[in-house]
């Protein structure tokens, strides 16, 4: 009897995948601290993607003696990611005990060598949450298989990160979405203004 081939199992959508990261927090952290745990391990994922593709880029361009060289990502606007902030290492290191530890040189090493970011990212975060290294080792894997550059969209990652907010703001109850406008109501106040 022959085998048929599996069929390839279907991808769910990348605002649900993330929205499963948040949930895997729950009980571990408060649930005020999700948005930032989420969203501040998807920018470090994003700018890691941009970063890769890039140098992919220049690879492909013969630009391999340029390749550690920040002013070629800078001026395409991208971050420059030093090597033990990339996301290889992140992953290398998922299990380990000081995880969080890692995570948090990371965003500063990012931070510190690109001037555009100053003030921008969470400063020894994840040390002070104190959160179960393999939870935070399980959110890594989550969103490891997350390509944030789909399609050539430009804007995946400032959609998800509109997803995001808006489900942390309806999650949180009244009075905790007052920084969240749902798009909707924006294009409508924007109509309403050209009249």
């Amino acid at each position: 009897m022959a085998r048929g081939k599996a069929k390839p199992k279907e991808q769910k959508p990348i605002e649900q995948i993330l929205w499963d990261a948040a949930n895997k927090l729950r009980g571990k952290i408060e649930t005020a601290e999700y948005k930032h745990v989420v969203l501040s391990m998807i920018f470090l994922k994003y700018a890691n993607d941009r970063f890769d593709e890039h140098r992919a880029q220049m690879k492909a361009n013969g630009q391999e003696a340029f390749l550690e060289m920040m002013p070629f990502y800078i001026k395409d606007n991208v971050f420059y990611i030093p090597e033990s902030a990339r996301w290889s290492y992140i992953m290398e290191n998922a299990k380990q005990a000081d995880i969080a530890i890692k995570i948090d040189t990371a965003l500063h090493e990012i931070e510190a060598k690109n001037p555009a970011l100053e003030g921008a990212l969470p400063d020894n975060y994840y040390s002070r949450l104190h959160m179960d290294p393999s939870g935070l080792s399980s959110l890594i894997d989550l969103i490891n298989g997350i390509h944030l550059q789909v399609g050539g969209d430009k804007d995946v990652f400032g959609k998800v990160y509109e997803y995001c907010l808006r489900q942390f703001a309806l999650k949180e109850g009244k009075g905790k979405g007052e920084f969240y406008t749902p798009r909707t109501v924006v294009a409508l106040l924007c109509e309403l203004i050209e009249l």
